[in-house]
């Protein structure tokens, strides 16, 4: 990759920091022992400190300056003296090395000692720095228009999600989601630990793709010669260990689906299953609620949520409606005994679109998501789905065209799924069959592989169990008030870069200027470098390739981005 001019001209400093003889990425151990945030709140004027972070921003007035220092828990005022750093005459380390050889971005380390300006900012005097690492990229600035308006340089969601680093660096609150992300994994982990449930892991690499209906992404294996597939998900195989004899297992599984990408799915994600023995779907749903409860409470201090419009309350109980209920209350189609053509000609009725490959159960399934599925904003329980949507789910003791299961739906979404576990082997093997015939049709989720050996396992016998998967990124969307999972990935899955247009030098130096610092044509023209006859090329050349256009307002030239 091309370095721009700004790129350039930190490189050159880079340099000149090793002429000096000041290494710009030592290998030593920097002894901090303070951050921003413990010193803040634990202020105490005159204490020495050491600390260390990037260089936010800073004001040079001659010998003195002002600038900020982020570090992982915030940002903390310093104050650079050039006789207090250089107390002897020779003052290099402040004329050379920190006004002209450091720029914001830079990390360094700071020995200095508390104090509080005029105004009551606590700040660090510093008495010795040390470069920790030198920044060969400039970041996004924001910048001030005429108007006073303040003009962020990172806002774009497709920059910040391909750049989480620099997310991170000039968007300092989205840590926030990701801090909150690692208290819903701790609080929910403590939840099972403390019940006694063991956390495993199960293959992500797997010789069948089972345990859900989805289309999974191939690799193969060169050593065995054989296909293998990354998990769409792990039930089969935490219902293995059911079977060997333990009492409750669950797992944080990265599962991967080949599917479509939108604001509410990713082709990776992270889901937590959890399977207890001698326990049913009624149990499992009083669990949930509690989990649920208590895991809020440990993200946000409450039990409630602010998501769009809507505050959510993740307080027990929560509502439960049958599938068939929910149906007939937002279609008034009751599907109780229907044909799989019936369900049909009145999903047809509804303006929902079906083909000739669906069977009943993704009949009733595309009915449910377009008519009810939206309707539920407050945690409800949907019970009792069809047998025919519920391939691993044991049957209903009091209906056998239904299934002991649950999904918990929370804004019209998905966040919870739920069994009472089938363990009856033959049964299982001919709900199988089912599937199979289903993808012999064309269903694209339906199955189309039997897990044989574990309707072997099942054959050995496996306990009553009820199992639970929870999707945690839809979950922490919720409980952070984000309406795009990509909000919630450090790294979500994004299209490759588009190649683009291949420009000078010079053109590039400008063109990033105008990206991250200035829209000011002198301003811009100032801080290039490149004389008139180089500078009027670059401009020429971006505005041919509809990189830029030039503006006039009064007197005044502006240089936009395009």
């Amino acid at each position: 990759m091309q370095a721009t001019g700004l790129e350039n001209v930190r490189r050159a400093k880079l340099n000149q920091l090793r002429e000096l003889g000041i290494n710009p990425y030592p290998a030593d151990l920097y002894p901090v022992d303070h951050t921003s945030e413990e010193i803040k709140e634990n202020f105490q004027e005159g204490k020495q400190v050491i600390i260390a972070g990037r260089l936010m921003t800073r004001r040079i007035q001659g010998k003195a300056s002002f600038a900020e220092l982020q570090d992982a828990k915030g940002r903390i005022q310093v104050y650079f003296n050039r006789d207090e750093i250089c107390p002897s005459e020779d003052k290099t380390q402040y004329n050379e090395v920190y006004k002209k050889l450091l720029d914001i971005g830079d990390i360094i380390g700071i020995e200095g000692v508390l104090f509080k300006t005029q105004v009551g900012e606590k700040t660090v005097m510093v008495k010795n720095f040390t470069v920790l690492s030198k920044a060969l990229r400039p970041l996004p600035q924001p910048r001030e228009d005429a108007d006073g308006k303040i003009h962020h340089a990172f806002t774009d969601p497709e920059q910040r999600y391909r750049q989480r680093y620099a997310d991170l660096i000039v968007n300092p609150h989205i840590k926030e989601i990701f801090i909150k992300r690692t208290k819903l994994f701790n609080a929910m982990r403590a939840f099972f630990n403390e019940r006694g449930y063991m956390e495993v892991d199960t293959p992500v690499l797997q010789p069948i793709p089972g345990g859900a209906a989805a289309r999974p992404f191939v690799t193969h294996h060169n050593t065995l010669d054989i296909p293998l597939y990354l998990r769409i998900a792990n039930e089969l195989y935490l219902k293995r260990l059911i079977v060997g004899g333990f009492d409750g297992v669950y797992e944080f599984s990265r599962n991967f689906r080949n599917e479509g990408m939108d604001r509410t799915h990713n082709p990776e994600f992270t889901a937590m299953e959890i399977y207890v023995a001698y326990k049913d779907y009624n149990w499992m749903m009083d669990f949930c609620e509690e989990l649920l409860e208590h895991c809020a409470i440990a993200v946000n201090g409450s039990t409630k949520a602010t998501f769009g419009e809507h505050e959510i309350d993740f307080k027990a109980p929560y509502e439960r409606i049958t599938m068939t209920d929910a149906i007939l209350k937002y279609t008034g189609f009751d599907i109780s005994g229907k044909s799989e053509d019936e369900i049909r000609e009145a999903a047809l009725k509804m303006g929902i679109e079906v083909d000739e490959t669906m069977g009943k159960g993704k009949l009733i399934d595309e009915i449910f998501g377009e008519k009810a599925e939206p309707n539920f904003i407050q945690p409800t329980f949907i019970i009792d789905y069809p047998k025919e949507m519920s391939p691993l789910c044991k049957e209903h003791r009091d209906n056998p065209e239904l299934t002991e299961r649950f999904e918990l739906m929370v804004c019209g979404k998905e966040i919870a799924n739920a069994y009472s576990e089938l363990n009856d082997p033959i049964d299982q093997r001919e709900r199988f069959m089912e599937q199979l015939k289903l993808s012999e049709r064309g269903d694209e989720e339906a199955s189309s592989y039997i897990d044989y050996d574990f309707l072997r396992a099942l054959e050995y016998g496996m306990p009553p169990t009820s199992g639970m998967g929870i999707g945690m990124d839809r979950l922490i969307m919720f409980l952070t008030n984000n309406a795009s999972i990509q909000e919630v990935l450090f790294f979500p899955q994004m299209r490759p870069e588009q190649k683009k247009p291949a420009l000078s030098e010079d053109e590039t130096a400008v063109l990033s200027l105008i990206k991250e610092e200035a829209t000011a044509l002198e301003d811009i023209k100032s801080q290039s470098g490149l004389s008139n006859k180089k500078w009027d090329k670059a401009i020429k050349g971006l505005t041919k390739a509809n990189l830029v256009k030039v503006e006039k307002q009064d007197d005044n030239l502006t240089v936009k981005k395009v």
